[in-house]
């Protein structure tokens, strides 16, 4: 069984909009950051919205780019990313940049914490973030060199193979050895300095050599490798023991930039919907229904992240790109770039998926886009909290995780006022547990804790001397529980009892009703009317939709209880199937 919390569909109006949804409070995952869903009707089906939204990057929140595996080439899922990151910030985000399947390289530019670790593409847009927190979404090229004290030569690629006559610099973050090159020429740089555009980068020529063989990268190490007549220059001009300067720049300069992701097109300017960004795209890329991803900035300097899900009829049908922009100048973006679609489009939370992928799965993608956070985290506890011995959220297993060295102080607030403070711990960086009263006679709930409304507050300043609260709420209420319903049922013509029983442990209004795999209701109304005594109750279901006729599948049983403490609810799975009738014997 599953206790779930009652959820609503958040509302954006949009210009594709025909019958806007309801609007709910967004769920906080961590202060400043929230994610809401929102369901738009439009005349070609319905469009699913997910929504990240966070502060102006800076401080406990940054926004960050990050690669699969930790390095440039390589795929793997959103949801692995984060929880690679686990122990060093609380992430939510969607996917980066579009990629090679084959090799997983990005299309586009990555820089994270000032280092640039590949290219821009010239000819489409990346997504920048300034040292003031600015989105700054533009194209820019690439322009690089090496010199050996000789004179100046060109740099043409970065983290990539290079063509014949050319030359690429590859730094410890395309992975553990460069790719295999005929005829090749590598002069090994170790130690080499942060790989920072705009300024010299002077490192040792460890050891040269040439062949084609693949050449390991030495960890806080490079290796600039030449192919062809470039090769021989590389031979002539460079020696061990002699450095090597490089030079990694954009055209034009773009100043200020800490973090940056490709992707394109830019699609918010001015506040304003971008049609033709002119940009090197498709018209089947930009134009068809598909999922979308996209990053944009309000004026305020909030971020929001936005992952539409498509191609799934009756669920969501997507976005063209234009219809992304329209959507992100509704949610109040002044500027803002898509990203990676199809497929690829993944919104997830600290290695949990938000969305749902077209593809039924998560892709293994080359790059994210992620709101990272450095502050005391609080997990999310059981919304509903329900200490009756069922085994469903009898506890709320409350657990807080630092990043960093930090003196934490947690306090439990209960229904009437009444609070509990443990006294401050100095902890490191990891995961601790806040006990909670254990479960206690029913009619209290719990021993010490009150049916009703609890918090737990969580304040930690760390070694850098930041300060961070997070509070998480949740409700006790053991009302309802020990749900029974069988876990399989075969109905044949005609329909088949099934028994569906559970426990009140107060008075209660009672709903029990079949779902199906989508949520929709199939037959409802099981319960009796009026209010309900506390004890045991069970009801019959036939085995037969509202209609009359039979229905199969993974469906679930869903009992809500209403009492005087509040709304309860539980759900059980039954996998149904259709029987053949009774064979009948002849008499």
């Amino acid at each position: 069984m599953r206790r779930l919390a009652v959820t609503l569909l958040l509302s954006l109006a949009a210009a594709v909009l025909l019958v806007p949804a309801g609007r709910a409070a967004p769920r906080e995952l961590w202060p400043g950051v929230t994610y809401e869903s929102q369901v738009q009707f439009t005349p070609h089906g319905p469009v699913a919205i997910n929504v990240l939204r966070g502060p102006r990057p800076g401080g406990l929140t940054t926004l960050e780019p990050v690669v699969s595996n930790d390095t440039i080439v390589g795929r793997e899922t959103l949801t692995s990313m984060q929880r690679r990151l686990q122990s060093t910030a609380a992430t939510a985000g969607i996917n980066g940049d579009f990629f090679a399947i084959a090799t997983g390289r990005p299309s586009g530019m990555v820089m994270r914490e000032g280092q640039l670790l590949a290219p821009p593409n010239a000819s489409r847009a990346s997504a920048g973030v300034t040292t003031d927190g600015t989105l700054d979404v533009r194209r820019v090229g690439f322009s690089g060199s090496w010199d050996a004290g000789v004179g100046p030569h060109v740099l043409s690629v970065l983290n990539a193979a290079p063509k014949v006559g050319r030359v690429a610099l590859f730094t410890d973050a395309y992975g553990a050895a460069t790719p295999p090159i005929a005829g090749s020429a590598a002069a090994i740089l170790f130690p080499f300095p942060d790989a920072i555009p705009s300024v010299g980068l002077p490192a040792p020529v460890a050891e040269l050599r040439t062949g084609s063989s693949a050449v390991a990268i030495p960890q806080g190490g490079a290796v600039l490798l030449a192919r062809g007549a470039a090769a021989s220059i590389l031979r002539q001009e460079a020696s061990a023991g002699a450095p090597i300067t490089i030079g990694l720049s954009f055209k034009p300069d773009w100043p200020g930039i800490v973090a940056a992701v490709g992707g394109g097109p830019q699609i918010v300017r001015a506040g304003a919907p971008v049609f033709r960004a002119g940009e090197t795209f498709t018209t089947n890329q930009l134009g068809q229904r598909a999922p979308r991803s996209a990053v944009g900035q309000l004026a305020d300097g909030r971020i929001v992240l936005v992952a539409v899900d498509g191609r799934q009829p009756g669920y969501s049908v997507g976005l063209t790109n234009f219809e992304l922009a329209q959507a992100l100048v509704r949610l109040g973006a002044v500027t803002g770039m898509a990203l990676d679609s199809g497929g690829s489009t993944t919104m997830a939370f600290d290695g949990t998926v938000l969305n749902r992928p077209s593809d039924g799965r998560e892709r293994r993608i080359s790059t994210a886009l992620m709101l990272e956070y450095q502050g005391v985290f609080a997990f999310e506890p059981p919304p509903l909290v329900s200490p009756n011995g069922d085994g469903v959220d009898d506890v709320p297993a409350l657990r807080y995780r630092v990043y960093r060295p930090s003196t934490v102080t947690a306090t439990l607030h209960g229904p009437g006022g009444a609070t509990t403070t443990f006294p401050p711990a100095e902890q490191q960086p990891g995961s601790y547990p806040v006990p909670f009263p254990s479960a206690g006679p029913a009619s209290t709930g719990a021993a010490g804790a009150a049916v009703g409304l609890w918090s737990l507050e969580v304040s930690a300043t760390d070694d850098l001397g930041r300060q961070s609260t997070i509070s998480r709420a949740f409700v006790v209420d053991d009302t309802l529980g020990f749900v029974r319903a069988p876990k399989r049922w075969a109905v044949p013509p005609g329909g088949r009892d099934m028994t569906i029983s559970w426990k009140l442990a107060r008075p209660a209004r009672v709903g029990v009703a079949i779902l199906d795999e989508t949520g929709r209701v199939v037959r409802g109304g099981l319960a009796p009317s009026g209010t309900l005594d506390e004890g045991a109750h069970e009801v019959v279901w036939d085995g037969l939709a509202k209609n009359g006729k039979r229905v199969a599948g993974a469906l679930a049983v869903r009992v809500i209880a209403i009492s005087t403490v509040g709304r309860s609810e539980l759900r059980g799975r039954v996998a149904v199937t259709k029987a053949a009738a009774p064979r009948r014997r002849d008499g």
